[in-house]
């Protein structure tokens, strides 16, 4: 995200949420929708999940689906000299620090 906001010269401002709320997470939202439309359907391949899943709409907006075969990579961290340079361009919120950081475009030292 550092890269990014210094080559498109903008400020971005990062948000995280608290884990395990779903409410503020858009795509649990959406995935209680999915239940309710898909609830009692037999799905019995993932050609037919996906089906149901392509024909749903959430807020009157069709989703966009696909199968992903990549493997979800866990366990993956940063070495310690890396974010420290990184964490140079990062300003925390004063209100929310464990929540909100700030990209900036130069860095604080």
């Amino acid at each position: 995200m550092v890269e990014l906001s210094q080559a498109i010269n903008l400020r971005i401002r990062l948000i995280y949420y608290p884990p395990y709320h779903s409410k503020y997470n858009p795509i649990e939202r959406c995935w209680a929708a999915l239940e309710n439309y898909w609830n009692g359907a037999i799905l019995d391949s993932i050609e037919v999940a996906i089906k149901w899943a392509s024909n749903m709409t959430w807020k009157g907006i069709a989703p966009i689906v696909h199968r992903v075969e990549a493997t979800y990579e866990k366990g993956i961290k940063v070495l310690s000299q890396e974010l420290e340079h990184y964490q140079t361009f990062w300003q925390p919120s004063e209100t929310l620090p464990s929540y909100t950081l700030l990209m900036l475009l130069h860095t604080l030292h």
